[in-house]
């Protein structure tokens, strides 16, 4: 029988690894916290008006919304918004950084899983939030999570963009660096995602590096 060869087979998408790398090496700066999330989490310019519009969001329902965050980070910014939900369910990919954060954080309706949201299933609720998350994945990745969202009824994507006219949904590896590399920038609406919404509404707009770039929030229904 021949032997065979010792091939090592890679994970399609090893976004893991390249999260857990970010947050070990502080490659979003701030070589003071065990975790840092970067400046879009920290910065009071980025973060207080981004605050604001999704307290307005969240309360401006009779009963409170289940909440899924995917992608919480150092949860710097959803501390401060699990009050004006029902139940908060906070997900990352990074095991060691939901440990910190469920010492870090408590609540009676807060809760943290760690998870793979390209792979695997979403947990239950209401409204999706994505802050500047899918800007750093890959088009196949965002592919499958865009299929998952169908699950919600209102998802709130938050997105740092070039500012101007450029062209969408350039591919790129998972990991530290975003779409801005290659003048680039995602856009859910247009192929390849065509994600399905029945309304669309723009939150907030940030200007960003001398008005050169822009963090957009914006709010879709779903069903």
């Amino acid at each position: 029988m021949k032997k065979k060869d010792n091939v090592k087979i890679k994970t399609p998408w090893p976004t893991k690894a390249a999260m857990e790398q970010v947050y070990e090496k502080n490659l979003w700066g701030n070589s003071v916290a065990k975790f840092y999330s970067g400046e879009g989490s920290h910065d009071p310019e980025i973060v207080n008006p981004y605050i604001a519009v999704l307290t307005t969001f969240l309360n401006s329902f009779t009963n409170p919304l289940s909440v899924c965050d995917l992608g919480c980070g150092d949860f710097n910014v959803g501390k401060e918004l699990v009050k004006f939900t029902k139940n908060y369910v906070a997900v990352d990919i990074v095991p060691a950084l939901i440990v910190h954060n469920k010492e870090k954080f408590a609540a009676e309706n807060l809760e943290f899983q760690c998870l793979d949201i390209a792979v695997d299933d979403m947990p239950y609720g209401d409204c999706a939030i994505l802050r500047q998350v899918l800007q750093h994945l890959s088009n196949g990745e965002v592919q499958k999570i865009v299929r998952k969202l169908a699950a919600f009824n209102y998802v709130i994507i938050t997105e740092h963009l070039p500012v101007g006219d450029f062209i969408p949904n350039k591919d790129i590896i998972s990991g530290q660096g975003t779409r801005l590399k290659k003048q680039s920038g995602l856009n859910l609406l247009v192929p390849l995602f065509n994600l399905k919404v029945k309304e669309e509404k723009q939150l907030l707009a940030v200007p960003v590096n001398g008005n050169k770039e822009v963090i957009i929030t914006t709010l879709y229904r779903i069903s």
